[in-house]
């Protein structure tokens, strides 16, 4: 299954809330993201379908191998891309929302080439 950008996006979420929480809910996805309940509930489904998440029978969301594979390479490019943009002079809020649109479209080459550049 090939993951779009929200999809993406809510693994993103789930590893965040799941640093936070070791339960992690529909509900906390949708508080957190600013999403309907609907529409979270359709993206779960279609995550657990995907084999990117499991959910217990107490409702409890965890990220399987795969999705944990997707949501760490999303998050550190977020992490990343906003240091640099920060870095550049971008104030913060600005940097985030600009990073959150290039993690999803960057290439892994061109990631990888922007990581050794500011690792100097």
């Amino acid at each position: 299954m090939v993951l779009q950008e929200s999809g993406e996006m809510y693994l993103e979420t789930i590893l965040v809330l799941s640093r936070k929480s070791h339960f992690v809910r529909a509900i906390d996805i949708g508080e957190e993201m600013g999403f309907s309940r609907p529409s979270v509930s359709r993206a779960v489904h279609l995550l657990e379908e995907g084999g990117f998440i499991c959910i217990d029978p107490a409702g409890g969301i965890t990220l399987t191998d795969a999705g944990l594979e997707v949501a760490e390479k999303i998050y550190e490019r977020h992490t990343v891309l906003s240091q640099w943009l920060i870095s550049l002079g971008v104030d913060e809020e600005t940097a985030v929302e600009d990073a959150c649109k290039i993690e999803h479209d960057i290439s892994d080459k061109s990631f990888a080439a922007i990581k050794k550049h500011i690792s100097g």
